[in-house]
């Protein structure tokens, strides 16, 4: 039987035979497509590791406050058995004037955390609890050890002079005493970094109650429900003087619901898992970061953010510490009790924290007291007695609509 000319059987495929052109042709492109390839991945691999140290680099580590709290760690307390697994993340906001932040104030080479919000993240990684401390509740603050070397004297005072006392590290010790929860990592944030982030994720979803003009806060803004940027953000969340009442209560109620949305909008946007995206998200927010050794790294950050990520937004909430006008001073605040050491509890404990949202202004609300009457306290998120005697907190969620009502 006669093999045909053209079938492959009819090939010479003997050791010195020639190929044909065409199949000369396919091997030839085979090569150079594979070497494309490989200079591809050669030069995005490149590229990332590039951007990677890049990021990585950005980040400033607070490794004084390592130190000092090292040299005390016998006076802070340790987290329960049944709480070792959670996280406690102090979060700060410097109003340092410096650094290119000279026009919202003069810079005096002093530093205050005008914003602290002390992260809770549970075992489980279910919920997230963000609670306010206000910069004027009066406290217990340490002996703290000064940016000279000289040590400050222990005294009660109002919050936020702890970080100016001692910078984190005294925060973080006046939280700790005061809240008896163990603070585990802190994070610091500047003015221009807040906008960075902002601007990052395309701006943040708010609805403001009525027209703004604050000079100070550099702040002209209309009614309703908008989009803000940088500066507008920044003058948003720091306003006192051109909306509300001027209380620094409104203020932590507002810092709360855009840090809300910002939660929101990172979530249902797919900006964490878009590089395009991330990526001036991840620059803005580590170029502007003063981190201790245990957060300063770009994977460590990524997997905080991821951490975020799978707790439901409806389970990441926001609320302020219970407290009222200070008996001796109104224009400060202290603690409302037993409220606020339930809630200190809960937290040591890893319990779950309930807020609920009224929708109401901020105003007056009721309180529960040692003895089953109820007091009132100042306009601020506070605790309400329920049936089972488990206070839920007046507060926000991530889901909430900035407008009121629930999310989407």
């Amino acid at each position: 039987m006669t093999t045909p000319a053209d079938s492959p059987e009819s090939k010479d495929t003997s050791p010195g035979a020639v190929p044909p052109p065409a199949r000369q042709r396919r091997r030839r492109w085979v090569r150079v497509l594979a070497g494309v390839t490989a200079l591809a991945l050669l030069s995005g691999a490149g590229v990332a590791w590039h951007l990677y140290r890049q990021l990585d680099g950005n980040i400033q580590t607070d490794t004084d406050t390592t130190r000092e709290l090292l040299r005390v760690q016998s006076e802070r307390p340790s987290a329960l058995p049944q709480a070792t697994s959670a996280e406690n993340i102090l979060l700060l906001g410097s109003d340092n004037r410096g650094d290119g932040n000279g026009k919202y104030g003069q810079d005096t080479g002093t530093q205050r955390s005008d914003t602290a919000i002390l992260l809770h993240l549970a075992a489980d990684r279910k919920t997230a609890t963000a609670v306010s401390l206000p910069r004027d509740l009066m406290v217990d603050i340490p002996s703290c050890r000064r940016p000279d070397g000289s040590m400050s004297t222990a005294q009660f005072a109002q919050f936020n002079w702890a970080f100016e006392f001692g910078g984190a590290a005294c925060t973080i010790r006046t939280v700790e005493k005061l809240t008896g929860v163990r603070v585990d990592h802190h994070l610091v944030v500047d003015f221009s970094g807040f906008k960075k982030m902002v601007d990052a994720v395309g701006g943040v979803e708010v609805c403001v109650p009525h027209d703004v003009h604050d000079q100070d806060a550099h702040l002209d803004l209309k009614a309703g429900r908008q989009v803000l940027h940088g500066e507008d953000a920044l003058g948003y969340v720091r306003a006192r003087h051109g909306i509300g009442d001027g209380s620094d209560t409104q203020r932590i109620d507002r810092q709360q619901e855009f840090l809300a949305s910002l939660v929101k909008k990172v979530d249902s946007t797919g900006v964490l898992l878009n590089p395009a995206k991330l990526y001036p998200l991840l620059d803005a927010a580590t170029s502007s970061l003063t981190a201790d050794p245990g957060l300063d790294s770009l994977r460590e950050l990524y997997d905080l953010t991821q951490t975020l990520r799978r707790t439901p937004a409806g389970q990441v909430r926001f609320l302020t510490v219970p407290r009222q006008p200070y008996v001796q001073d109104p224009n400060r605040d202290e603690l409302v009790q037993p409220a606020a050491e339930k809630l200190f509890r809960t937290l040591r404990e890893d319990g779950t924290v309930e807020v609920q949202d009224d929708g109401a202004s901020p105003g007056p609300s009721e309180t529960p007291t040692r003895g089953g009457t109820t007091s009132t306290a100042s306009a601020s998120p506070s605790a309400t007695a329920t049936a089972t005697d488990s206070p839920a907190y007046r507060g926000t969620t991530a889901d909430r609509d900035v407008c009121g009502g629930s999310g989407d």
